[in-house]
């Protein structure tokens, strides 16, 4: 721990707030000393957890209901130290974002607009292509006083996992196969993983979340253009552009869950605790949630997903009690006359997974391409720069991904990489945000050291992964290979005012 840590706000203190509190304590470079979540209890227990402890009480500027109070005190707080108050709390260094997909852009604008705090944002950085281009701008000039550029970070977890550290390590800077040829890379959901988030959860519509190749798998597209564009280190002085894909295409669809899929014998019922074939379907909501299995409350589970169901379920005490709690709300239910007006305002996690509301992929295909771009060959004359390999990495190549709902395994990807000297199996935690923040309060790091160093993503990096998700979205519905420079500089690079980097 730093002599004088970063001070943490967490907006969210839900399953994902709850993590990277966790991750925070281990670290220990950071100190939670804020909370901004609306649900009481999730925001007292959070608080009881990180902050102010069991039997304590919070803080000034340690306790919020909505994120905007946070906003409207900070504005506060700046004006009593402007105005001369000896007696104003300290501030907040860095914010973690771990609100639902939808609500990033405000969360994110609002706090880029404050300027001089260090921003963590989950992953999806927004759901649409023109958000996250709002969001990029914004955090481009997110500055303190001083007009030092601020830290920020995308909660793409997979780059800092030691697994995929090592795995760009071998294939970037060691080449232990060569040139890449080719990658085929999987993200296997799990079976009733995807049912809990995707067919009865958050992220089941994408009118009110985005598809599923964002909300999951922009992980993954961003994991493959790490390893496949990025130079071994990306802004560093005389390092080559990236090797940027050529084409783009996409396959998918919902397959399963959806109604004509349904067994003939469950009938008329749309809600698993009055389905007549309830015991023999393996989507069943009693057995997932509250049965003997892994992650049933039968079996000592009441954390993610029973938690979700019903997030205050160890106020309830006794077993029992839980248990009757949990089949209380795995019991609700809607008709169809009363769908358009209630089916989208909340999670029905007892909801037959033939019957729900869900339109999401649970298959997706995507495809990208590389056409050989070698870089400039040193001038004979030894007037103007160039590089010694030009073809370095820079080869002709592809990358296919795919996700599948239907697995045993839930989110174990694994990836098969190719190469001219050999071939590399993949199957797959440190939280690095937190020290690039401590280095640059503390250590006199600039920004772009730290960003570089620690971070290893870059703003340009982000809106970069989160644009060819958009774009595979575009070849999908279309039915067609997209031209990724053309569709980059025709929809996304004219708004950043910059290419992409």
């Amino acid at each position: 721990m730093s002599a004088n840590p970063p001070r943490v706000l967490i907006i969210g203190a839900g399953s994902r707030g709850g993590a990277y509190a966790r991750a925070i304590r281990a670290s220990g470079n950071g100190m939670i000393v804020a909370v901004a979540e609306p649900d009481e209890y999730k925001r007292t227990q959070f608080g009881r957890n990180n902050i102010w402890g069991e039997g304590g009480l919070p803080a000034e500027g340690a306790d919020f209901g909505d994120w905007r109070d946070f906003v409207a005190y900070e504005k506060q707080r700046r004006a009593r130290i402007v105005a001369g108050d000896a007696d104003t709390p300290p501030g907040i260094d860095a914010v973690f974002v771990c609100v639902l997909d939808e609500m990033h852009r405000d969360v994110v604008m609002a706090l880029a607009s404050l300027g001089g705090l260090h921003i963590m944002c989950e992953k999806p950085l927004a759901t649409n292509l023109q958000d996250c281009v709002d969001m990029y701008r914004a955090l481009g000039s997110n500055r303190n006083n001083k007009g030092e550029q601020m830290v920020f970070s995308i909660g793409h977890v997979l780059r800092y996992s030691p697994h995929n550290m090592l795995l760009r390590k071998l294939l970037l800077e060691d080449r232990v196969i060569g040139d890449i040829l080719s990658v085929v890379h999987t993200e296997p959901v799990g079976w009733w993983h995807f049912t809990h988030s995707y067919v009865r959860g958050n992220w089941r519509r994408e009118s009110t979340t985005a598809p599923t190749l964002l909300t999951k798998s922009c992980h993954d597209i961003d994991v493959l253009l790490w390893l496949l564009c990025s130079p071994p280190s990306c802004s560093a002085p005389g390092s080559p552009p990236p090797h940027l894909p050529s084409t783009v295409s996409s396959t998918g669809s919902l397959q399963y869950f959806k109604k004509s899929r349904k067994p003939v014998a469950a009938g008329s019922a749309t809600n698993c605790l009055s389905c007549p074939i309830e015991t023999s379907c393996k989507y069943s909501a009693k057995r997932i949630y509250v049965s003997e299995g892994p992650v049933g409350l039968d079996g000592g589970n009441t954390a993610w997903p029973v938690s979700v169901v019903v997030p205050d379920i160890e106020s309830y005490g006794e077993v029992e009690a839980r248990r009757g709690a949990l089949l209380s709300e795995l019991a609700k239910d809607y008709d169809a006359g009363a769908e358009a007006s209630l089916a989208a305002q909340r999670n029905w996690f007892g909801r037959c997974v033939y019957e729900s509301d869900n339109d999401v992929c649970d298959e997706q295909i995507v495809t990208m391409a590389w056409e050989e771009d070698p870089l400039p060959l040193p001038s004979p004359s030894g007037g103007a720069s160039g590089y010694s390999d030009p073809m370095r990495g820079r080869g002709a190549k592809t990358a296919t991904f795919h996700m599948v709902a239907q697995t045993k395994q839930v989110c174990h990807r694994y990836t098969n990489l190719y190469g001219v000297d050999g071939e590399i199996f993949a199957d797959s935690s440190t939280i690095t945000f937190m020290l690039a923040v401590d280095k640059v309060k503390n250590d006199g790091w600039t920004t772009e050291k730290a960003q570089e160093e620690l971070v290893g993503c870059t703003l340009e990096e982000v809106m970069r992964s989160h644009a060819m998700v958009f774009c595979a979205e575009d070849a999908r519905r279309g039915k067609k290979v997209i031209d990724w420079v053309e569709w980059w500089a025709r929809l996304v690079q004219g708004k950043l005012g910059q290419v992409p980097k």
